[in-house]
């Protein structure tokens, strides 16, 4: 077994309309909430910068799988979110399982109180941070970075 790569990391949970973004300490230990980013704009710019700003280590990008294991319609768009984030930047990019994490997130709001629509504006982030925790936490038991690597864009030959 390999030992925890030390850095902070950040999560990423692709949605429709929004990014919810999550960080970890340089330890591993928790994940805590950053910020919830508009698709409409720039969302892979502002990723990058919060990267920059945080000193992130690696990108962890939820993949949504159904039960199963199977693709989802939303498993193109977040692998094509993976794509463009590595793309764009040298900080490694991995994509992680992240079935249940937005059902997990909205639990965990439902049970502080907290209705749906109330919650809209956080769910994304709190999603990034199951996914993220998730990630962590399976690397420490593990040994390993848990998911699939995203390779960065290829220079035309």
């Amino acid at each position: 077994m390999t030992e925890f790569r030390r850095g902070v990391r950040l999560g990423v949970d692709v949605g429709k309309a929004r990014v919810g973004v999550a960080r970890s300490d340089p330890d591993g230990m928790l994940a805590v909430p950053v910020e919830t980013v508009p698709r409409d704009g720039e969302p892979v710019a502002r990723i990058l910068e919060l990267s920059r700003e945080w000193g992130a280590i690696e990108l962890v990008v939820g993949l949504p799988l159904n039960l199963s294991g199977a693709d989802t319609p939303s498993t193109a768009d977040a692998r094509q979110f993976a794509a463009a984030l590595a793309a764009a930047s040298a900080t490694p990019v991995r994509l992680v399982d992240e079935r249940l994490s937005t059902v997990s997130a909205h639990a965990a709001l439902r049970g502080s109180g907290r209705s749906q629509r109330s919650s809209r504006s956080i769910v994304d982030q709190v999603a990034a941070v199951v996914l993220l925790q998730q990630a962590i936490d399976i690397e420490k038991s593990v040994g390993t970075a848990p998911g699939e690597s995203v390779p960065p864009a290829q220079e035309p030959a």
